[in-house]
């Protein structure tokens, strides 16, 4: 298991249970009292780390090699019910981007979401889950197919940003994504979004209009990555934790200022740390969701959703 720079306490603690424990089977030393003394100052160790936690740190945890991605939880949700589809029926099949059919019991959902890999090979091939135009238009292929058949569409939001190259800009990247936010606003059927590790920029928005939005506890979500708001206010990557401060991209900031509807609690450690607990608590929260807005006609579906977006924000006429 791979640890962060602020969980070296905890390795170390690790460590030295792992010895007394291999001490204790190797030998005829009892090591119970000792063992139980270093297993309840990791837990303690656990619980401070994980409790206190800066937003760059948040934002550390969001990218851990190891956090389950997009289909790691559309896999976990539905298991073998859920079927994948493919292409944007004009250009091509963006990896970045994935969606399909899948069931949480009884219920049929349209699951999309940004794709990141696990290795150098699958990150080339999912584009670091940098979605071009054609992404954005498939999901939006999805997401009609969704309201034509009064199917819920559930968004999972994990990416760096849409992808900023010379030829997605070519193809319509920013009018892509444009079309999306506009179309999501008048969807009719319920749209509920989960940002589930980066949610950076229109490339999250892109997919992130939704009646209910909720943010998994080690995630962000905001208009630009730390580094590179950095990079453009001190000239340099270095000041990366102010930007994370200053940014407001936590869970907690966003519930705050109203931008989402709530967060979701991760296992201790974050949510590789124990996959099946985020697991669940991510498939609680869509059912918890869908249950609040199942009823509303299309019509109060979409007025709700419009007047909660144009209710954000401050400004002065």
């Amino acid at each position: 298991m791979e640890y962060l720079e602020f969980e070296m306490p905890i390795k170390e603690l690790q460590d030295q249970l792992q010895k007394c424990q291999i001490i204790g089977e190797e030998s005829e030393v009892d090591v119970t009292a000792t063992c139980k003394k270093i297993e309840k100052k990791l837990a303690d160790a656990r619980k401070n780390i994980y409790k206190n936690l800066t937003p760059w740190q948040r934002v550390q945890l969001s990218r851990h090699p190891d956090r389950p991605y997009t289909l790691d939880y559309i896999k976990a949700i539905c298991g073998d019910t859920f079927m994948e589809l493919h292409g944007d029926r004009s250009v091509g099949d963006d990896k970045a981007m994935i969606g399909g059919l899948g069931k949480i019991g009884d219920q049929s959902f349209m699951f999309i979401g940004q794709q990141k890999g696990f290795n150098t090979k699958t990150r080339q091939y999912r584009n670091f889950g940098m979605a071009n135009p054609e992404g954005y238009r498939k999901a939006l292929r999805l997401m009609r197919m969704a309201e034509k058949f009064g199917i819920p569409v559930v968004t999972l939001l994990d990416t760096p940003g849409a992808y900023p190259g010379l030829e997605a800009e070519e193809r319509g990247q920013g009018e892509a994504i444009a079309r999306n936010i506009f179309e999501m606003t008048i969807l009719k059927t319920p749209i509920i979004t989960v940002v589930i590790g980066e949610g950076a920029s229109g490339g999250a928005l892109g997919i992130g209009v939704g009646d209910r939005v909720y943010m998994m506890e080690n995630t962000w979500y905001t208009v630009i990555s730390p580094e590179s708001c950095s990079s453009i206010l001190w000239r340099s990557w270095e000041f990366k934790e102010q930007a994370a401060e200053a940014l407001k991209l936590t869970g907690n900031d966003m519930k705050k200022m109203k931008l989402i509807d709530g967060i979701i609690k991760e296992p201790i450690g974050g949510a590789h740390s124990d996959r099946e607990g985020a697991f669940a608590a991510v498939q609680s929260q869509i059912l918890a969701a869908f249950d609040e807005l199942k009823d509303l006609s299309d019509e109060d579906l979409v007025e709700k959703r419009m007047d909660k977006y144009a209710n954000m924000g401050v400004y002065k006429e």
